[in-house]
């Protein structure tokens, strides 16, 4: 049975009027999911995370601005994309301790796969810096934890955001039990992620230029990713799950389709199946089409069940 991770404090985190990373974008991925084929999720309210728990991988400075939130009735802006209100520092904690929640259940053997329908996002925030609308790094938090409390040795994550993940390879790139797989666009925001940018042998950059479509996308995973990954062979799955590779998408110009999210999906979870026992979780990233959200979260999700 897939498990699905959420929490009502995830849709108080409000960045403004306007802002792209919105409430209703967690509102059209639970509908989605509010369906009869999904009547078999498991679904939990997540826990907070820990102060540790997110030490592991960003500094107490960090951790502190965040916990501490913006001032009795006003904003924070942490920089031009990335704003706190007042529900923000608990959407934040959930946002992040679902997915060590679901590390927990998959690696003690409660289930095997895992969904997290959360935000704020988590895969730009860096050890010390909140940006790109994400305040702490939910995947890398939970990769700590997976590293520190579990003793695992090799973990997986693979990141389809269109938008290169930043923080994740920054926290992890001389961390040699972590592999770090990412496809997307390029030129575009943040301005990171080319292919020379390897670590310490355990970062997997693929870029994929505007306007390229199902056939580079599958092309790329299927050439030079999973390869590395199942060369890797890991003991848990990781994904950044953001689905603004949609060809509907507002924020970039890549143009994928549900299709190849149900795709990309079934492939990660036989890498899951031959190297880690299938345990595999995945936490919600980008997407900011409502409608491109919906239809590829839900193909994404009925992916896993299969």
């Amino acid at each position: 049975m897939l498990r699905l991770y959420t929490h009502p404090a995830c849709l108080q985190h409000d960045p403004g009027p306007g802002h792209v990373e919105r409430p209703s974008r967690l509102r059209a991925v639970l509908q989605a999911l509010d369906h009869d084929r999904f009547a078999a999720l498991d679904r939990i309210e997540a826990p907070p995370v820990t102060r540790e728990q997110l030490l592991r991988v960003h500094g107490a400075a960090h951790v502190a601005e965040i916990l501490a939130g913006p001032p009795p009735g006003e904003m924070l802006a942490l920089d031009q994309d990335t704003v706190m209100g007042a529900g923000s520092t608990d959407a934040a904690l959930r946002a992040a301790g679902a997915v060590v929640a679901a590390v927990d259940a998959v690696l003690g053997g409660t289930t095997r796969r895992v969904f997290c329908a959360v935000r704020p996002p988590g895969h730009h925030a860096t050890a010390d810096r909140s940006m790109g609308f994400c305040l702490f790094n939910n995947i890398a938090v939970a990769a700590a934890h997976a590293l520190a409390l579990h003793k695992l040795k090799r973990v997986a994550i693979a990141d389809f955001d269109v938008h290169h993940g930043n923080g994740s390879q920054d926290i992890f790139e001389r961390e040699p039990r972590v592999l770090f797989a990412s496809s997307h666009q390029s030129p575009l925001y943040p301005d990171s992620g080319y292919e020379d940018e390897r670590g310490v042998g355990n970062i997997v950059n693929g870029t994929l230029s505007p306007g390229a479509g199902s056939h580079e996308f599958r092309e790329l995973w299927d050439g030079v990713l999973l390869p590395r990954l199942h060369a890797f062979k890991p003991q848990l799955v990781l994904i950044s799950a953001g689905f603004d590779a949609h060809r509907n998408d507002p924020l970039a110009d890549i143009r994928l389709g549900s299709e190849d999210y149900a795709w990309i999906t079934e492939r990660l979870v036989a890498l899951a199946e031959a190297h880690a026992g299938g345990r595999l979780v995945s936490s919600l990233e980008g997407g900011y089409d409502l409608a491109a959200l919906a239809a590829s979260s839900s193909a994404h999700v009925a992916a896993l069940m299969d």
